[in-house]
């Protein structure tokens, strides 16, 4: 099935970001900056095609495009630009939690999906339920539909046993993450085809279950009863 202009990644904006990856600095950016402005857009209407079909089966409330100017004061890399487009898809309201995150980049093109950076009281709730129970949370991260596309559960965790949990625990390992994430890798190919966008949203359906499971989690207490009735 062909595809619009506004449904695919071009070469050229692939393109674009190596030729800014190769030279980052202020003047090669001015003098190219009409050239980057008219990929950027052609990625901004993707995004927003994109965001159309998630909403077809989730609710959602906004889409984020990452600026492309680099914070530098606190880092070592003084490189002014990144080198690659993002964009994250916010699940709607308080009931709704976790996020859908795409980046675009030669070679290094992504897919993620999860809870990257939980306050420390989502933290705790959850570490709590996974001291409970485990059962629901190990059968939909082994699900086979959602390991085909998306691998196992990645993310940060703790060397030891977090303070107030038994380092013995049979849920350990579930118990010592600090993120609960899902990453999916493209390669350029697969990032120009006429089904990338299509893929996208694929993947992004296939992690719904532990969307629902998680939003769950976190909008109730230990016994089940809804935090916000």
């Amino acid at each position: 099935m062909s595809r619009t202009q506004q449904e695919v990644i071009t070469k050229e904006v692939l393109q674009i970001l190596d030729k800014l990856e190769n030279n980052n600095t202020r003047e090669w950016f001015t003098e190219h900056k009409a050239a980057f402005k008219e990929q950027e857009a052609t990625v901004k209407n993707f995004f927003k095609h994109l965001m159309n079909k998630l909403k077809l089966h989730d609710d959602i409330e906004k889409l984020k495009l990452f600026r492309i100017y680099r914070d530098v004061r606190f880092s070592k890399d003084k490189t002014p630009y990144k080198s690659h487009f993002a964009a994250s898809f916010s699940r709607a309201g308080v009931r709704l939690r976790g996020g859908y995150y795409v980046q675009l980049k030669p070679g290094k093109s992504f897919l993620a999906a999860g809870f990257w950076e939980p306050n420390k009281e989502d933290l705790l709730r959850i570490r709590k339920e996974f001291e409970l129970d485990s059962s629901e949370i190990r059968a939909i991260i082994n699900d086979k539909g959602l390991k085909d596309v998306w691998g196992e559960m990645k993310g940060d965790e703790l060397k030891l046993a977090p303070m107030g949990f038994d380092k013995e625990h049979e849920n350990i390992d579930l118990i010592k993450r600090k993120q609960f994430i899902f990453v999916k890798n493209f390669t350029d190919e697969e990032v120009l085809s006429d089904k990338f966008m299509d893929d996208i949203n694929s993947a992004f359906q296939k992690i719904r279950p532990y969307f629902d499971y998680m939003s769950e989690v976190l909008t109730t207490d230990l016994n089940g009863e809804s935090v916000y009735d």
